[in-house]
């Protein structure tokens, strides 16, 4: 069963195709092409194919995946974040990206925190992953604030790119 919940300021609720334009405005950020990879996402189209290939498979066969986070105050659309089971992985891993405009608010601190309680409670789950690359110092600030230690280095199944590989037990 997909989840949404709330934080005193944010709702937080599964990706949509509904969300294509938001997405394809959000993967194609500096950041996003720097620290998680150009995924090739240049139209609305090119943005709903990624949400219905990568993201709702997951969330339809595990009931979590991808969330879109809403600024509940006016509805604006501010970032992403999301619980992720990758092929050849252990534990799930945690992931979140901003618009640049949202980002330095502690609004990813509130929705990840979020996220974390609500993976516990409502899905079971006892431990985290999370992969960054080591330059990408805002995420590892933000993993480190959320009680996550870095294992050593790791890598995704996507990638041989070597990443950051941070754990953290519920």
């Amino acid at each position: 069963m997909k989840h949404s919940f709330e934080t005193q300021r944010l709702h937080i609720r599964p990706i949509a195709t509904e969300d294509a334009p938001f997405i394809l405005k959000l993967m194609n950020t500096p950041k996003w092409i720097q620290f998680i990879g150009d995924r090739n996402v240049r139209t609305v189209e090119d943005a709903k194919n990624y949400i219905k290939e990568k993201a709702l498979p997951q969330l339809e066969s595990l009931g979590y995946g991808n969330n879109v986070i809403i600024r509940i105050s006016d509805n604006k659309k501010l970032g992403t974040c999301g619980v992720y089971n990758r092929e050849g992985k252990n534990q799930p891993d945690i992931g979140f990206a901003f618009l640049p405009s949202f980002e330095g608010k502690g609004y990813a601190f509130e929705a990840t925190t979020k996220l974390i309680e609500v993976m516990k409670l409502k899905h079971g789950l006892t431990e985290l992953s999370a992969y960054t690359l080591e330059e990408n110092t805002a995420s590892r600030k933000l993993l480190e604030r959320l009680g996550f230690e870095l294992k050593g280095i790791g890598t995704l199944p996507t990638t041989n790119e070597e990443l950051l590989h941070y754990y953290r037990k519920l």
